[in-house]
């Protein structure tokens, strides 16, 4: 006889990703496309989501957005005063939101309204990594305001995600980094296979790349 022990974790991660499939096929049953935005407290997504969703809706793309934050909903209202449409979406203690909270989000909105739905993760680059949401596409967003060895700290949230963007490149020669060392971090990490973009939510540089390379 074989005594197989499965651990919580493992129970936990299995059902997240049970709940995840789930809410991918919703999702395409209802043709709403979800991309899901990973990434530091203030590395800038959401500027980066209201930017994009600015830019969707001018394509005649109906969009909202989950906002994941551990408390409080400062990300919420800043979405709403842009005009983008915003679930609130609170995780206690929990450092990321989990297949089951964003279906819970998912619920309290009309689908069949929307073609987009843009999901803000909670900031972290740690625990986000291993619970998918059901997400079309993963994007980790940094800035350079972290430091130019973020790749280098945080292997599994760069190749857990579809698409890497380096955030605040109007401020890099400030802060005395250097975006090609993050980019060459990042080549060497993914064999090449993936890209990283470029931009500034400021200065609106490199969102219309991020637009084609998220199909919008």
């Amino acid at each position: 006889m074989h005594i197989v022990h499965v651990g919580m974790e493992y129970d936990v991660l299995r059902e997240n990703n049970r709940i995840a499939n789930s809410n991918y096929r919703l999702l395409k049953e209802k043709g709403v496309r979800a991309i899901e935005f990973m990434g530091s407290i203030g590395s800038g997504k959401t500027s980066l989501i209201i930017k994009l969703a600015e830019r969707a809706r001018g394509k005649g793309l109906r969009a909202f957005a989950i906002a994941g934050d551990v408390t409080g909903d400062d990300d919420q209202r800043r979405m709403r005063e842009s005009g983008l449409e915003a679930v609130n979406c609170n995780t206690g203690r929990e450092c990321h939101l989990d297949a089951s909270l964003v279906r819970k989000s998912l619920e309290a909105v009309d689908l069949d309204g929307y073609d987009l739905v843009f999901i803000e993760n909670v900031g972290n680059l740690v625990c986000p990594a291993d619970f998918p949401l059901g997400a079309e596409y993963r994007v980790v967003v940094i800035s350079t305001t972290e430091g130019d060895d973020m790749v280098r700290k945080h292997h599994d949230i760069f190749l857990h995600s579809d698409i890497a963007i380096l955030n605040k490149m109007d401020v890099a020669g400030a802060v005395g980094v250097d975006p090609g060392v993050i980019a060459d971090d990042y080549g060497r990490l993914t064999g090449g296979l993936k890209a990283m973009y470029m931009c500034s939510t400021r200065t609106e540089e490199g969102i219309d790349e991020i637009l084609s390379a998220l199909e919008l």
